[in-house]
């Protein structure tokens, strides 16, 4: 019997569904794992039904999700690997500091509690729920030209009109006022991560150079931070460098039968949102 992970479990995050990954399903099932990706609680109708009834959404909370992930993970045989993106990359850091995975990849993570930078493209993304405390209480949506600043500002208009369309639901508004307030309120709040935890599963931080709701300066304090601790593990450390070099590419067609709206994993290490497609690739980490 091996320990080789089998099973990759993929975490999304803000404003979209499982729905993104459905270009990541099909290309690691084909390579021969079985792959997860769980929505949040209250999460498994789709997209057209979130935004009919966002009440699922407006009822959330951070552990609820953490729980629920858990769940999902705890019964598999073998540890799998973990894949969050945005939001779900935070959730990633959490899972493996509570002991899951075998290892793990954090696309363009959202800030766990602890870092404090926040660059003008994050507030401006992130506006539409944070520029009133009454959003706290809501599920709150992005408007086309929002979504299009936050999450395919290297897309035609058509392009993100369409994916906006296929994955755009709305986002909880109390967690993301939390995750704010976290690092202004005492003790340890929802999105806390024991980073001297040296019993974490590896991890890969991957920032894209073009994202506007995640950039580079909000992942590599938490790479730094975390990549200070040595795990027994790995002999190594417990999370790899920021890498964010760029390479132009060819540029996909939206309509392309053989990609569809979404980047397949060929592509991960791109520029814009993990769930889209992308120019630049990351590089080998150094």
């Amino acid at each position: 019997m091996t320990s080789t992970p089998d099973t990759i479990v993929l975490v999304h995050g803000f404003w979209v569904t499982p729905r993104s990954w459905e270009h990541w399903i099909t290309h690691y099932e084909q390579k021969g794992f079985r792959v997860l990706a769980p929505g949040y609680p209250g999460f498994e109708v789709e997209v057209e039904a979130l935004n009919a009834n966002p009440d699922i959404i407006t009822a959330l909370t951070v552990p609820a999700i953490i729980e629920h992930l858990e769940a999902i993970i705890r019964p598999l045989p073998k540890p799998p690997i973990i894949i969050g993106h945005s939001a779900g990359g935070a959730f990633t850091q959490i899972l493996l500091d509570h002991g899951y995975g075998a290892s793990a990849v954090a696309l363009n993570s959202a800030p766990t509690e602890g870092v404090h930078v926040v660059p003008f493209s994050q507030v401006k993304s992130t506006l539409p729920v944070l520029r009133s405390p009454a959003n706290r209480h809501k599920a709150i949506g992005l408007t086309l030209d929002e979504w299009k600043y936050a999450f395919t500002n290297t897309f035609s208009d058509e392009e993100a009109k369409a994916l906006y369309e296929r994955y755009h639901i709305p986002a909880n508004g109390g967690i993301l006022w939390g995750s704010v307030l976290a690092n202004f309120q005492p003790g340890h709040q929802d999105t806390w991560v024991d980073y001297r935890n040296d019993n974490r599963a590896p991890l890969l931080f991957i920032s894209g150079s073009e994202d506007h709701i995640m950039p580079l300066p909000c992942n590599a304090p938490t790479s730094s931070t975390t990549s200070r601790t040595p795990s027994p593990n790995t002999s190594s450390t417990t999370a790899m460098p920021i890498c964010s070099r760029r390479r132009r590419a060819g540029r996909r067609s939206l309509t392309s039968p053989s990609t569809g709206p979404c980047a397949t994993p060929d592509e991960p290490l791109s520029s814009r949102r993990a769930s889209i497609g992308g120019e630049a690739e990351a590089g080998s980490c150094e």
